[in-house]
């Protein structure tokens, strides 16, 4: 794209795509040192035409054109340690792509990634799980652990899903737009073995976007719609059934966000009666996301939805409510079995995920650490992240004793 690819290499910066060089012609970058110093990838630049000035680039133009899986075959891959330090320098003012997600740093910002009011649900989400304590057990035959999930009909490698986040330009930084996040996040995520929920706005091209980056990868993503009224989401439901999607979602505990307040037809909370007219119109297995009560979980099923998330918005909608992880089992001992049973909210590791299989869900989702992934490496920050925690759960299913998802209980749970 016009660009060049360098890489800080101690007090020297080694030039990796510029017009000269092999790579850029084509050719392998095979150097395995340069001027007697070992070479290692730490992270990837672009000029931005400027002037010659260094700006961080994260491998989004390099993936694009195939520069990255040329760079891998030497053995020279991103980390997730790098990939903050990237996300750094591009998330902003609000995101600060801590080395912990917890909630603490963005607080109460919004526009930006925080919660409402006091900013303190979204820590309580992360400090939730760090409460669960699992049981190790390694008296048990010596095997791989299986972590593939199957989701009406899909097999992904791992019970993750990234969540649907819309308007990242305003929550998280200039340097995407919807569509360009959608259009990294929804492929990254197909390549990774997961899918991506993708997000909706008040501004019509979010969710547009994020259809047309579904469509482009045979409907592999979930197109989440907000609770607007009947006519909008009909017209919504219609552009994702474009995209050849297998599933839909609504993020029903978006009635509680500020921009959907005073809008004209009233968007917000849904009836049961509703939820149905929608869940019948859209005719594909629907998730609603946000149920938060035992209550609320039988209303989804009265509804005829296929499944829910229990989520709280990651503490964007409502202060003072509890932590997901505190929910979770009283939700998935009444309903599970009946419809799928997600759940998202300050999960960050395999390990957190393994916590959330043990207390009852089916799979979990997580939406901000996504967000960084694509601001720090792009599609390559998607599979960095996707294997880190694919990892994670592998390595906690073997020290617990468990070699596939089936075989998760209570028993882990100390």
């Amino acid at each position: 794209g016009g660009h060049s690819f360098a890489e800080a290499c101690r007090p020297c910066v080694v030039s990796l795509g510029s017009a000269q060089s092999p790579l850029a012609k084509g050719g392998a970058f095979s150097a395995p040192n340069y001027r007697g110093q070992p070479l290692k990838i730490v992270r990837f630049h672009t000029f931005n035409g400027n002037g010659g000035k260094l700006c961080p680039n994260t491998l989004t133009n390099a993936v694009g054109n195939g520069m990255i899986g040329r760079i891998k075959k030497e053995g020279y891959f991103m980390t997730y340690q790098e990939l903050l330090e990237t996300a750094r320098t591009c998330s902003g003012p609000y995101c600060k792509a801590c080395p912990v997600c917890n909630g603490r740093a963005c607080k109460n910002t919004m526009p930006g990634p925080g919660s409402k009011g006091t900013g303190t649900v979204a820590a309580r989400n992360y400090d939730a799980w760090q409460e669960v304590c699992l049981n190790m057990d390694t008296i048990c035959a010596n095997g791989p652990a299986d972590t593939r999930f199957t989701l009406f009909g899909e097999v992904y490698g791992l019970p993750v899903f990234a969540g649907p986040v819309g308007a990242v330009k305003l929550h998280y930084g200039g340097k995407f737009t919807d569509q360009e996040y959608n259009d990294i996040l929804v492929p990254a995520c197909v390549q990774a073995g997961i899918a991506a929920f993708t997000g909706d706005g008040t501004d019509p091209t979010v969710f547009a976007a994020a259809a047309k980056a579904i469509g482009a990868n045979g409907g592999k993503g979930i197109p989440t719609v907000k609770p607007w009224d009947r006519d909008t989401l009909f017209a919504k439901l219609d552009q994702a059934k474009s995209s050849g999607a297998k599933m839909f979602a609504m993020d029903i505990d978006a009635a509680g966000l500020p921009f959907l307040k005073g809008l004209n037809p009233p968007a917000g909370s849904k009836t049961v009666a509703e939820l149905r007219e929608v869940i019948e119109y859209a005719g594909v297995p629907f998730i609603l996301k946000g149920v938060m009560t035992v209550k609320g979980a039988r209303k989804a099923l009265e509804a005829g939805a296929a499944g829910i998330i229990v989520s709280n918005h990651g503490g964007r909608v409502q202060d003072g409510v509890p932590a997901t992880a505190e929910v979770l089992p009283a939700i998935a001992e009444a309903v599970k079995g009946q419809l799928v049973v997600m759940v998202d909210g300050g999960i960050r590791t395999g390990v957190d995920v393994c916590k959330a299989l043990a207390l009852g869900a089916d799979a979990c989702v997580l939406a901000r650490p996504y967000v960084t992934a694509v601001y720090g490496g792009g599609a390559e920050g998607v599979r960095v992240y996707t294997d880190k925690l694919k990892g994670e759960l592998a390595d906690t299913m073997a020290m617990c004793g468990v070699h596939s998802l089936a075989e998760i209980s209570r028993e882990m749970i100390f």
